[in-house]
């Protein structure tokens, strides 16, 4: 019995779409620590050098990860920040990401893991400039 709902061959281009929504995410924060839009509350009580390097972190690599461009080590990296922040501002509210307001770091975290180990997906500019550490063609994942 096959319960397969999506084909197989779409797992690229929906590996895209997740890389792409996640990106979106993360650049959100990003534009709202760095250009205020959209107003993010409790801004005031972040250190000003920590409000600038993890809005970049999150404007920049929130780009990358958008267009596909050095996927695998922005991912690797900003999992590890993502790491960080669970661990410097959850963590110490809590231990269970449920009471402490950590889910959306860690499943960044994780999301962020997973796009470093898999790579970027059909859509992106890492498979137009050779970045991705995959060959230029299309992924059969037809086995």
């Amino acid at each position: 019995m096959d319960f397969t709902i999506i084909p197989a061959s779409w797992a690229s281009r929906v590996q895209s779409l997740f890389r792409i929504v996640v990106g979106l995410l993360l650049l959100e924060h990003g534009t709202g620590k760095l250009l205020g839009f959209p107003v993010l509350q409790g801004l005031d009580k972040m250190p000003h050098g920590l409000l600038l390097f993890t809005g970049a972190m999150e404007l920049i690599g929130g780009a990358l990860i958008v267009v596909g461009l050095f996927t695998r080590p922005v991912a690797f990296v900003l999992s590890g920040f993502m790491a960080v922040a669970y661990f410097m501002v959850h963590f110490p509210m809590g231990f269970f990401p449920a009471d402490n307001y950590g889910e959306a770091a860690v499943l960044f975290c994780f999301a962020f893991l997973y796009l470093a180990a898999a790579g970027p997906g059909e859509w992106a500019l890492d498979r137009v400039a050779g970045t991705s550490g995959q060959p230029l063609r299309a992924v059969n994942s037809t086995k």
